[in-house]
């Protein structure tokens, strides 16, 4: 029973983990379209930096900002700070219910650092709580006063924070982990900086005292950098899904360069709200090292004894008859068989699991047959399976698999996912 319960509790936080990241990344997105947007008119009242007028579902609005803050505390005030709440709670909750409860499976990987499983838990529940201290710190030293120079220091601190990660976790959960500690960077700002210099300039209005513009500027700040973050946080949550992101030596690689390419995209729309221009220099830009990261991501790739077969070899035939007849696929199977089965199997074997993972069963030669792009994908081109290779798959074995999906000329093969 707990099995069943425990399935329907991860789906049930992840679920609610989505709905509450769209609602704080949409109010994210909105504010800084807004503030960014603003036009400073004549007749303004005192005290207003800048006005908009949009235009929403049959109505009009008229946004007015106020530099620091109005002379008397309105009657009803909004504040916007659960949705990044509930967010990282949730977020903490799956990290929890997926890479600490079943950290043996996710993010151990003895290969990278031999774990016990709560030591592994600790280390990743340290690093996020010393990564924001350590951002903290830099966002209130000198470096605060020149945001060039500042965002560039936390580029590097991010991306230093990600290769600590990937000597000591799975890729998997080095990966996710990074994300993870954006997250919780971002919501700190929240919860620590932003909601509580609003809260000092409202009690200065009720107290009647001119609030410090400074406080305002801080939150400012810490909110251009949530913004700049929100892409590569979403790319770092969605990459434990796809090996090809993480299950490589240079994650923390393609975690930086996808930091940078949020930064670009977001810039290029940041500039249009702000001045009307469009920087198109971004796309092209970005795609570029997009295509840095798809390269990367075939780190170690292919074995390149199956490369120099695949290159004096012409196809012929189909793909799957020419795999099942390959002199390599006995030795495939008998791999796919002792290394995934107990796992991918109808009734699995492994402890706590029901059904096999996205319920692929590898117990037949047609199962490995008709799963042999998803061999390829996840064993081949990537080291994401088994996770942590928990059932020591050698990398001998790894290029039997290579050699045998050459002679189905694997790229497309089977209709994996």
């Amino acid at each position: 029973m707990w099995t069943y319960l425990s399935e329907w509790l991860q789906f049930a936080v992840r679920w609610i983990h989505v709905i509450t990241a769209m609602a704080w990344i949409g109010s994210s997105f909105y504010f800084i379209a807004l503030d960014l947007g603003l036009r400073r008119r004549r007749e303004l009242p005192e005290g207003v930096s800048g006005e908009a007028w949009q235009v929403h579902g049959g109505g009009f609005y008229n946004m007015q900002k106020y530099t620091v803050a109005p002379d008397a505390m309105p009657d009803e005030l909004t504040w916007f700070k659960w949705e990044s709440y509930s967010t990282w709670l949730s977020g903490a909750a799956l990290l929890f219910l997926l890479y600490y409860v079943q950290a043996d499976l996710f993010l151990i990987d003895p290969e990278v650092a031999d774990l016990p499983v709560w030591g592994a838990s600790l280390i990743g529940i340290a690093g996020l709580a010393l990564g924001w201290v350590v951002y903290d710190a830099l966002c209130k030293s000198p470096l605060k006063n020149n945001d060039t120079a500042l965002l560039a220091v936390l580029f590097v601190y991010v991306v230093v924070s990600s290769f600590l990660f990937s000597q000591v976790f799975s890729g998997r959960g080095a990966m996710l982990h990074t994300g993870a500690l954006i997250a919780t960077i971002m919501t700190a700002n929240v919860f620590l900086l932003i909601i509580p210099n609003q809260k000092i300039v409202v009690a200065d209005l009720k107290a009647g005292k001119s609030p410090d513009p400074s406080l305002g500027k801080a939150a400012k700040q810490r909110s251009l950098h949530n913004n700049y973050l929100t892409l590569p946080v979403i790319f770092l949550m969605l990459s434990n899904h796809y090996p090809l992101a993480f299950a490589t030596e240079w994650n923390w690689v393609i975690a930086g360069l996808v930091l940078l390419i949020g930064a670009i995209v977001r810039h290029f729309f940041n500039t249009m709200h702000a001045t009307g221009e469009k920087l198109w220099w971004c796309w092209p830009v970005a795609g570029i090292l997009f295509v840095v990261v798809i390269t990367l991501s075939g780190a170690p790739g292919w074995r390149e004894a199956a490369e120099a077969e695949t290159a004096q070899r012409e196809w012929r035939g189909d793909p799957q008859v020419a795999l099942a007849n390959s002199p390599h696929f006995e030795a495939a199977e008998a791999i796919v068989l002792s290394r995934c089965s107990m796992c991918h199997a109808r009734e699995p074997l492994w402890p706590g699991m029901i059904h096999p993972p996205k319920n692929i069963a590898l117990e037949t030669s047609d199962d490995v047959v008709h799963y042999a792009a998803l061999i390829e994908r996840q064993a081949v081109r990537s080291h994401a399976m088994p996770p942590g290779n928990v059932s020591g798959l050698e990398p001998a074995e790894r290029d039997v698999l290579a050699r045998w999906l050459a002679d189905g000329k694997a790229p497309g093969l089977g209709r994996g996912l």
